[in-house]
């Protein structure tokens, strides 16, 4: 099995190749493009596992063209920012960013992000598959095999980190999970700084279920603790 693959899409010369080198020295496979458009054409060509991705593009806002790679492809998406404020970067999260680092960052913790989210699939493959492993509660089905989420029999579309939030609180219908728990299953990371990673994906993923006309089952906010799911 070949080395996992990350596109590094960086317009600023000097990033770009201290963000490639730092991750090629990890062992990964590294692609890099300048621009917005690159980028997707890059995607459309090597389909990677994950996309470093800037938010300050010459051709267009990276949230932009993290909407189109949402639209196209299942890869994680890390953002980069020079632009520390928050609504920045619950933007970046709102269109499907699986997590952001905000300029000037550490290479090793870049290095430790982006192997944090690339090992998500692989530390998920060798969990023991369970005999069903369908949830139902009431109108949602969570299937854990297909990654498909159904409310009243209709699929909705959610991205992998959406998917695996839910997941996770299916999985334990009625518990309550901390916010750190999810954090750790999920991301695969213990640092305290991503914990709006979690509110800013579960606010998406409510949004969704509501969307789809989910009524009999939801995601409730166990203040100052974390979340369930009842049904």
């Amino acid at each position: 099995m070949g080395a996992q693959s990350v596109l590094v899409v960086e317009d600023t010369e000097e990033i770009r190749e201290l963000v490639v080198t730092v991750l090629e020295r990890a062992g990964l496979d590294v692609r890099a493009v300048g621009s917005g458009t690159e980028c997707l054409a890059e995607v459309r060509r090597s389909a990677p596992d994950l996309v470093v991705l800037d938010l300050g593009l010459p051709d267009g806002d990276g949230t932009e063209v993290c909407r189109h790679l949402r639209a196209e492809s299942g890869c994680y998406v890390l953002m980069l920012t020079a632009r520390a404020e928050e609504v920045d970067l619950l933007v970046g999260l709102a269109v499907g960013a699986d997590g952001y680092m905000a300029k000037p960052f550490s290479p090793r913790e870049l290095v430790a992000r982006v192997q944090a989210l690339l090992r998500r699939p692989a530390a998920a493959a060798v969990l023991p598959v369970p005999d069903d492993a369908v949830v139902r509660l009431a109108d949602l089905e969570v299937d854990e095999d297909s990654r498909e989420v159904r409310v009243d029999g209709a699929p909705v579309a959610l991205t992998r980190t959406e998917f695996d939030l839910l997941a996770a609180l299916a999985s334990r219908p009625g518990r309550v999970l901390q916010r750190e728990t999810l954090l750790r299953e999920v991301w695969r990371t213990d640092w305290a700084g991503s914990l709006r990673l979690v509110e800013a994906h579960m606010s998406n993923l409510r949004r969704k279920l509501s969307a789809a006309g989910l009524s009999d089952a939801e995601i409730r906010t166990v203040r100052g603790v974390g979340y369930r799911l009842v049904a």
